[in-house]
């Protein structure tokens, strides 16, 4: 049975398809060649593992022809040994940086496919909870309303997978991410003595830095086996300053200092800040981790434009309301000039969430 709890996907969200996988037995070094990586119809997927458990079992899925994916003609499946990745994603060093004991400890890099969340979210059960799925380059990914979004060079684009028993809270988990993404960015400009980059979470899932768009969140899951398998995708515009800017564009304003923000470097930090805040997120809600996020996000005191939506007489009517935070169910939770508390929830038509809001008005 397919669940779809409250998740919203946005412009800018991870662009998700699939593919399929072909057993390419080899032991010698792999070169990711320019013709291998611009085809449509063929697909490199590089597996790796931190630990000598998690090397094995990438040994073990190769040969097992793990991940299954269905829409490639011709796909090859390496070991991070077997490949020459030296000028790309840098895994050693990603891995070097990562000290989880879950999450991203499992990884799945390929310079180029359709989408990396298809990768996780239809080989789900056959992958280890926490694995990973990074390209260089993603050109049928899925947004909003089932558009299909290009992600280009400098942008990163990886989907994991999260495993959650509690039902009441999976809607929440993207909140989670985002705010474990902002501060992984955080974390990597303070260790590496950078200025700071105010990057906030626009809700429900949009990353903005200097009023512009920068990244997203998408969030997917079903229900088997008394679980919601959870399959969560990032893009963030690391180096790529199109269609809005990039983390390290706007860095080079801030510093005269030759420096540029690594992927590597954030996806490690995303994953070891995740598990922090997940732990909690799972054992207590979200409730602990609020302060940050209000702290974070863009819409404290907002006032927006809602449309009632009580009755067949309130319908069509706008009034304005003040945003206050968000509501248990992880819709906005805001006060009308009549001092009646109220949910606000998008109208399902709008592209700006803001622009289609409904109030439904709290007992």
């Amino acid at each position: 049975m397919r669940i779809s709890p409250r998740f919203f996907s946005l412009k800018s969200s991870p662009h998700f398809l699939s593919l399929p996988l072909l057993y390419h037995n080899t032991t010698k070094p792999f070169s990711l060649s320019s013709s291998a990586m611009e085809s449509e119809s063929t697909c490199i997927l590089v597996l790796a593992g931190k630990s000598a458990a998690d090397k094995e079992l990438a040994n073990y899925m190769k040969a097992s022809n793990i991940p299954k994916l269905p829409d490639i003609r011709d796909v090859s499946l390496l070991l991070h040994e077997e490949s020459l990745n030296e000028e790309s994603f840098r895994i050693n060093s990603y891995m070097n940086s990562l000290s989880t004991t879950c999450f991203g400890r499992f990884l799945i890099w390929s310079p180029r496919l359709p989408s990396t969340h298809d990768v996780v979210s239809k080989n789900f059960e056959e992958l280890p909870v926490g694995s990973v799925c990074v390209a260089d380059v993603q050109y049928k990914g899925r947004g909003r309303s089932m558009n299909v979004w290009e992600s280009p060079k400098g942008c990163l684009m990886f989907s994991f997978t999260i495993q959650m028993e509690d039902g009441r809270i999976v809607p929440l988990v993207q909140y989670v991410v985002s705010l474990a993404m902002t501060e992984a960015i955080n974390d990597v400009c303070t260790k590496d003595g950078v200025p700071y980059l105010d990057v906030r979470i626009k809700w429900p899932n949009d990353l903005y830095l200097d009023g512009l768009k920068v990244g997203g969140i998408l969030c997917t899951s079903t229900y088997r086996s008394k679980k919601f398998n959870v399959s969560a995708g990032l893009g963030l515009n690391v180096d790529n300053e199109k269609p809005t800017t990039s983390l390290n564009a706007i860095l080079k304003k801030l510093t005269t200092v030759s420096y540029q923000l690594q992927r590597e470097d954030i996806v490690s930090a995303f994953f070891n800040k995740f598990e922090i805040f997940f732990d909690l997120f799972a054992t207590q809600g979200f409730k602990p981790l609020e302060e940050l996020y209000y702290k974070t996000w863009l819409h404290s005191g907002q006032r927006v434009i809602v449309e009632e939506k009580n009755d067949d007489k309130d319908h069509g009517r706008q009034s304005m309301v003040t945003i206050q935070g968000l509501t248990s169910s992880g819709y906005l939770l805001a006060i009308g000039d009549d001092n009646q508390m109220c949910e606000l929830h998008p109208d399902g038509n709008s592209f700006d969430f803001f622009k289609g809001l409904i109030r439904r008005k709290l007992a």
